[in-house]
């Protein structure tokens, strides 16, 4: 088969290839069984408050979030708290991440995960990465979130920093056209 000549000079092959991943970032898929009846994800294990298998981290927290259809919340940032995400497969959230600590071997790196749409993964955040997400959705999204830290509003323990939604330019949000 031949193609015309103007398609020619722009034809690529589509890159399936293994995008980088942040260093301290985890995603850890989980098992979802299915059946007529339903669906079942088990999402952490505890052994005395502790997490067992992959993951080292004491929980202090466990959040629950709900995001408006289209709604962007960016960037939160914190300097010594670990989040580990969970969106349930009937959500859909795009997850941007940066890595903003300065002797990182991937300062500097942004990631960009689908979280939901059918599967079920955890993903570790850990401090100094600047983390926001916008839901894809025309119905509302879901995060559960586990933290090593507990929320204090008080400034002074406050572990919660904000950057600007377009800390690295609004188009991060869209979708590539390809």
């Amino acid at each position: 088969m031949k193609l015309v000549d103007e398609a020619i000079k722009v034809l690529q092959n589509q890159d399936y290839s293994k995008k980088p991943v942040i260093a301290g970032v985890r995603i850890i898929p989980l098992k979802r069984f299915n059946d007529d009846g339903g669906s079942f994800t088990e999402l952490i294990r505890l052994n005395r408050g502790k997490f067992e298998g992959e993951i080292s981290m004491d929980i202090a927290q466990i959040n629950f979030s709900e995001m408006e259809p289209g709604a962007i919340k960016a960037f939160h940032l914190h300097e010594s708290q670990t989040d580990l995400w969970y969106v349930p497969p009937m959500s859909k959230i795009l997850l941007i991440l940066i890595d903003l600590r300065k002797d990182s071997p991937t300062k500097k790196l942004p990631m960009r995960l689908v979280l939901g749409d059918c599967n079920s993964q955890l993903v570790l955040i850990p401090p100094g990465i600047a983390h926001g997400c916008k839901n894809l959705l025309k119905c509302r999204s879901s995060i559960i979130y586990f933290v090593d830290k507990q929320f204090s509003a008080d400034p002074d323990e406050s572990d919660e920093k904000r950057l600007p939604w377009d800390f690295r330019g609004g188009e991060i949000w869209e979708i590539p056209k390809e």
